[in-house]
C-alpha cells in the first residue's frame, strides 16, 4: 500500500511528458511560421529550422514517456506481486501459530 502511494506522482509525470513534447512542437511550428513571415517567402529554408525544432521536442517527449510507461507498469506489477506474496505469507504464519497453539493448550 505504501509503495502505491507515491505512484500517482510518477504517473502524472509520465502522462505529462508527451504534452511537454507537444508544447515544443507547437512552439517549433510557431517559429517556423515566424521565420516564413520574416523572410516573406514560403521556401523550405524559412521553415526548416522551426520544423526541426518541433520534431526534436516531439521525439524527446516520446523518448521520455515510452520507457517511463514500461518501467511504471513493470514496477506496478512487482508491487502487486509482493502484496500478494505478503498476504500469503501472513496467512501461513497465522496458520502456523494456530496449529502450534492446538485445541487443548492455553
Amino acid at each position: 500500500m505504501a509503495m502505491q502511494l507515491g505512484s500517482s506522482g510518477v504517473k502524472s509525470d509520465i502522462n505529462a511528458a508527451p504534452f511537454v513534447g507537444l508544447f515544443g512542437t507547437v512552439v517549433g511550428i510557431i517559429n517556423a511560421f515566424t521565420g516564413m513571415a520574416a523572410t516573406g517567402s514560403g521556401g523550405i529554408g524559412a521553415v526548416s529550422a522551426g520544423i526541426a525544432e518541433a520534431l526534436i521536442t516531439t521525439a524527446v517527449g516520446l523518448a521520455v514517456a515510452i520507457p517511463a510507461v514500461w518501467m511504471f507498469n513493470y514496477f506496478q506489477g512487482q508491487v502487486e506481486f509482493f502484496g500478494i506474496e505478503m498476504a500469503n505469507s501472513s496467512s501461513e504464519l497465522v496458520d502456523f501459530f494456530l496449529k502450534r497453539q492446538g485445541p487443548g493448550s492455553k
